[in-house]
């Protein structure tokens, strides 16, 4: 029995989320291997997304087993935190047959991710039990209690339920306190060019970032790239906010960003 497994009686609801600390690649495969091998002996689909050295290692040991199992490199797939939920975890689970209980391991954290990165790969933690809560679905988060910083474990505890070795519901709990705390406004764009949008405008502020980008030096596919941010960023704006804000494209880097009419960002 995998050491989820000997937790998952106690945790309440169809949905389990537990976070496993490991220390060296024996420990790492000792809590993924039987947790995979246990969902495949169940009918459950079952999906491994960690960084590529680990994932190696997973798929060495499963042997055979790894042929029906879904593998994903996480640096790849999760590049971007904030993707790994719909474009990941989801773009798995949604596809599988109703009724049939899904099982993952997800590895969002890993030592090197940035210093931008991290506070959504935190989020991303915390907001997996709202996204998945009900559900048929365990998803097994590696953490490396080596190689990560203190405050990474200390989220960890915050964002999951239950934590091996530990135990369910740890007194830190508390998600919701996890997103707020990383629910930092973006740094200002500085010395940029603005300019307001509505949806009655929404065309102009791209034409306008296509402007300031060109003067800016780019061209091609990354110009195109602008283009695409700022119709995003302004039409989710107009549609999910206030109805209008502001779009500014920086002179390094060239970032968008938009406000939206109510204050949120």
């Amino acid at each position: 029995m995998s050491a989820v497994a000997e937790h998952m009686d106690v945790l309440p609801g169809p949905f389990v989320h537990p976070a496993l600390f490991y220390r060296d690649e024996r420990e790492y495969l000792e809590g993924t291997v039987p947790f995979v091998r246990e969902g495949l002996a169940a009918g459950e689909a079952v999906a491994v997304a960690v960084p590529g050295e680990r994932l190696r290692l997973v798929r060495d040991a499963l042997g055979a087993d790894a042929d029906t199992v879904r593998l994903l490199d996480m640096r790849e797939a999760g590049r971007n935190p904030g993707r790994i939920i719909p474009g990941v975890l989801r773009a798995f689970a949604d596809t599988r047959a109703a009724g049939r209980r899904v099982r993952i391991v997800g590895e969002p954290v890993w030592a090197g991710r940035s210093a931008a990165e991290y506070p959504a790969c935190v989020q991303h933690e915390a907001l997996i039990n709202a996204a998945f809560r009900g559900r048929a679905v365990t998803i097994l988060c590696p953490y490396d209690a080596v190689r990560l910083p203190a405050y990474v474990l200390t989220d960890a505890y915050a964002t999951h339920p239950t934590v091996i070795p530990g135990g369910p519901r740890p007194r830190s709990y508390d998600p919701d306190a996890a997103v707020a705390r990383y629910n930092e406004p973006l740094p200002p764009v500085g010395d940029a060019m603005t300019f307001p949008f509505a949806a009655e405008s929404l065309p102009t502020a791209r034409y306008a970032a296509s402007d300031e980008g060109r003067r800016l030096g780019l061209t091609g596919v990354t110009l195109d790239d602008l283009a695409l941010a700022t119709a995003e960023l302004t039409t989710n704006s107009v549609l999910h906010g206030g109805g209008s804000g502001c779009c500014g494209c920086g002179p390094r880097t060239v970032m968008c960003c938009a406000r939206c009419a109510t204050g949120a960002g």
